[in-house]
C-alpha cells in the first residue's frame, strides 16, 4: 500500500491535493490538502518514526514543534505550520531556554540517526568530550582525507582540555540552522527536522550561528557559560564534516580552516 493510501486510512479523509515542501538538501516533506479542509505534512522513510519521537520530545519541553498525528511504520504525519520568515530572536531564545532545560540523562540518545547516507551515532556516554570525539569527529576519519583525519585525531586527544567534562545535559535540536526554524509574524512558530540527542546546549548555538547572525541580545538572553565563543569552532566541525562527506571537497577548506582556528 502506498503512503498516500495509508495516509487516507489514518486521517479518515481523502487527499484533495498536495505539493512538495521546500527544505534543505535532505528534505522530503509533502504538504497534503485533505478533502475535509485540514492540512498535514507527510514524510516517509526508515527514520521518520525516530524523527516523530524527537518532535514529541521537543514539544514536551514546551518549545514549539509540529504536533505529530502519526509516527509508525515508516510514515510520519504532522501539523503543517505556517511561516512567513519574519524573525523573532527573543521568542527563539525563550524556546531554547525551555528546550535546553537540565535533564538527568547521559549524553546521547536511545537511537542512532542519519543525515542521508551519513550515520549519526548516539551511544549513551557519561563523559562529554569522549562523546564528541567518538560520535561526532573520529567517526568520520576513515571516510575523509587522511591528512584531515590525523588532525582530527590530534584534536580529539585534546578535547578533555577544551570542552567541559560534564556540561549540563540538555535536549538538543541537533540541526538548528535557519531552515529548520519557522518564524511567523515575528515569533517562533516551530522547530522542525530535528536530529535530537542529549548534549551540551552550545552545540545548537554553534549550528545556528554558522549561517545566521542573531543580535547581541539573543546571546545575552541565553546566559551561556564563559568561554562559549571559543568552543563554537569545535562544535561546528561536526556539521562541516557531514557536509564534506555529503557534498565533497567544496567543504574541505571550511574543515581545514576550522581546525586551523583551533590550532590543529
Amino acid at each position: 500500500m502506498s503512503w498516500q493510501h495509508r495516509f487516507e486510512a489514518i486521517t479518515g479523509s481523502t487527499i484533495a491535493g498536495g505539493r512538495k515542501l521546500q527544505g534543505g538538501d535532505l528534505g522530503g516533506a509533502t504538504l497534503v490538502d485533505l478533502a475535509d479542509g485540514r492540512q498535514a505534512v507527510a514524510k516517509s522513510g526508515p527514520l521518520v518514526t525516530r524523527e516523530g519521537a524527537m518532535l514529541k520530545a521537543i514539544a514536551e519541553t514546551g518549545a514549539p514543534a509540529p504536533r505529530v498525528w502519526h509516527g509508525e511504520d515508516d510514515l510520519l504525519i504532522m501539523d503543517y505550520v505556517d511561516a512567513d520568515g519574519v524573525k523573532g530572536w527573543e521568542s527563539l531564545a525563550d524556546a531554547l531556554a525551555q528546550l535546553h532545560a537540565p535533564r538527568d540523562e547521559l549524553y546521547g540518545w536511545e537511537n542512532d540517526y542519519a543525515f542521508g547516507t551519513i550515520s549519526i551515532a548516539n551511544s549513551r556516554t557519561e563523559n562529554w568530550p569522549r562523546f564528541w570525539a567518538e560520535c561526532r569527529l573520529l567517526c568520520h576519519a576513515e571516510k575523509i582525507d587522511s591528512s584531515i583525519a590525523r588532525r582530527l585525531e590530534t584534536l580529539s586527544k585534546s578535547l578533555p582540555d577544551l570542552l567541559p567534562a560534564y556540561p549540563t545535559p540538555s535536549l538538543l535540536h541537533g540541526d538548528l540552522w535557519g531552515g529548520n526554524i519557522l518564524f511567523h509574524q515575528g515569533k517562533l512558530a516551530a522547530l522542525i527536522d530535528p536530529a535530537s540527542y542529549v548534549g551540551h546546549r552550545e552545540v545548537d548555538v554553534a549550528m545556528l550561528t554558522m549561517f545566521d547572525h542573531p543580535p547581541h541580545e539573543f546571546f545575552e538572553a541565553l546566559e551561556l557559560e564563559e568561554g562559549w565563543r571559543e568552543r563554537l569552532p569545535i562544535y561546528r566541525l561536526w556539521p562541516l564534516l557531514v557536509h564534506l562527506r555529503l557534498f565533497g571537497d567544496t567543504y574541505k577548506n571550511s574543515v581545514t580552516n576550522a581546525l586551523r582556528t583551533l590550532g590543529f
